[in-house]
C-alpha cells in the first residue's frame, strides 16, 4: 500500500459505528499450542444439571397469575405443615424460575457450583430474590447438586438516549449457589489407555500429533484411529493421570489458518494483520477504492477506520475482495 491509494467517499463523516479487532503473529514460535488446548480426552467433561425452582422476597416484580407457580408454592407450603389452595394465592412477590449448572468432571461432594437462575413465568424482574432450596438432576434423573442462595442480578446497559436500564433482569446468576451431594465416578487412575479427541478434524493434524506423541515418549504409545481420535496406552513406568499430564503439556507446532470473521450485527471483524490483499479497485455506491501495490488488512483496516465507514460497506468490500480472489483468507460471516 502506498500513496497512490485513493478512496472518494460521498460522506466523509459518518458515524464510526464498528470496532475492527486484528491480531498479528510474527513468528512461528506464536503458532505453537499446547495439545491440552486442541484437544479433550474422552469420558472426561462437564455434566449439565437443571432444576426448578421458587424465588421468593420479589418487591411487586414476580409472576402475576402463573398458575403452575401458585401450585408449586402450594405444595412448598404443605411440606411445612401450611395447606393452602393454589387458588387462593395472591401473591406478586414469588417467581418460578428454571436453575442450571455445569458440573465439572471429577466434582467431589460439597464443592460448590456457580449457576444461572432464569424466570419462565411473567415476572419483572428477580431483583432481591432468594432462590429456595432446589434440588439439581442430571439426564439420568438423579439429584446431583442442591442450589440455594441470593441472587445477583448481571450489569446495567447504557441505551442510545443515554439514560441507564437494567439488563436482563429476568436472570440472575448465583456464584457458589449450588453445592455437590453426588459425584460421577470415573476411575482415570486404574486405566491403561484413554482416547484423545481433538477438536478439529484433520487427517493430517492427528497424524502429525500421533508421531510427535511417540516421538516424545520414545516409544509407540499413540494411535490415530481417525480424523479425530488418537488412541493412547499408558507407559508402564507411570500412572494415567501422569501420562495424561505429560502429553497434554506437548507443544504442537500448527500453520495459522487465514480467515476473516465478520459479525453482521455488531459489525465486528476479526482478522489477522498480515493478510495478503493483491492490487485491485473497489467501487461501493459512490466510494472508490484504488489499491495499486500487494497491501494487508493493516493498510485496508487503517483507511476504514480514518473514513469512518459503515459496517454494512465494510461488509460488502470485504465479501467483493473475497469474491475476486484479491482477499487471501477465507471469509465467514456470522
Amino acid at each position: 500500500m502506498n500513496d497512490t491509494i485513493e478512496l472518494d467517499w460521498f460522506e466523509k463523516r459518518m458515524a464510526l459505528a464498528f470496532l475492527i479487532v486484528f491480531y498479528f503473529i510474527a513468528t512461528i514460535n506464536l503458532f505453537a499450542q499446547k495439545i491440552g488446548d486442541i484437544s479433550s480426552i474422552i469420558g472426561v467433561r462437564d455434566n449439565q444439571l437443571i432444576g426448578y425452582g421458587l424465588v421468593v422476597g420479589l418487591k411487586g416484580t414476580g409472576d402475576s397469575s402463573s398458575a403452575f407457580t401458585n401450585q408449586t408454592l402450594s405444595n412448598l407450603l404443605k411440606n411445612v405443615n401450611v395447606k393452602l389452595d393454589a387458588k387462593d394465592i395472591k401473591s406478586k412477590n414469588v417467581a418460578a424460575v428454571v436453575i442450571t449448572a455445569k458440573l465439572p468432571a471429577f466434582a467431589r461432594q460439597g464443592d460448590k457450583l456457580d449457576i444461572t437462575i432464569s424466570s419462565i413465568g411473567d415476572a419483572k424482574s428477580l431483583e432481591g430474590g432468594t432462590l429456595l432450596l432446589t434440588p439439581l438432576k442430571a439426564v439420568d434423573g438423579k439429584i446431583y447438586a442442591l442450589a440455594q442462595g441470593h441472587l445477583t442480578i448481571g450489569g446495567f446497559n447504557v441505551g442510545q438516549n443515554r439514560g441507564v436500564q437494567a439488563h436482563f433482569t429476568t436472570t440472575g446468576k448465583l456464584y457458589g449457589g449450588a453445592t455437590v451431594e453426588r459425584e460421577i465416578i470415573y476411575d482415570l487412575y486404574h486405566k491403561s489407555t484413554a482416547i484423545l479427541s481433538l477438536k478439529k478434524s484433520d487427517f493430517n493434524n492427528a497424524v502429525a500429533i500421533q508421531n510427535l506423541i511417540n516421538k516424545t515418549f520414545h516409544k509407540n504409545v499413540a494411535t490415530a484411529l481417525d480424523p479425530r481420535s488418537i488412541q493412547l496406552h499408558k507407559p508402564k513406568n507411570m500412572s494415567m493421570p501422569e501420562f495424561l499430564a505429560k502429553v497434554q503439556n506437548i507443544t504442537y507446532y500448527t500453520p495459522q489458518e487465514n480467515i476473516v470473521v465478520v459479525d453482521e450485527r455488531t459489525g465486528t471483524i476479526v482478522a489477522r494483520s498480515d493478510i495478503a490483499i493483491d492490487p485491485i479497485v473497489i467501487t461501493q455506491g459512490d466510494m472508490i477504492i484504488k489499491i495499486t501495490k500487494r497491501s494487508t488488512m493493516t493498510d485496508l483496516a487503517d483507511i476504514f477506520q480514518k473514513y469512518h465507514a459503515k459496517p454494512k460497506d465494510i461488509i460488502s468490500i470485504l465479501e467483493t475482495l473475497k469474491s475476486s480472489g484479491a482477499l487471501k483468507a477465507n471469509l465467514k460471516i456470522n
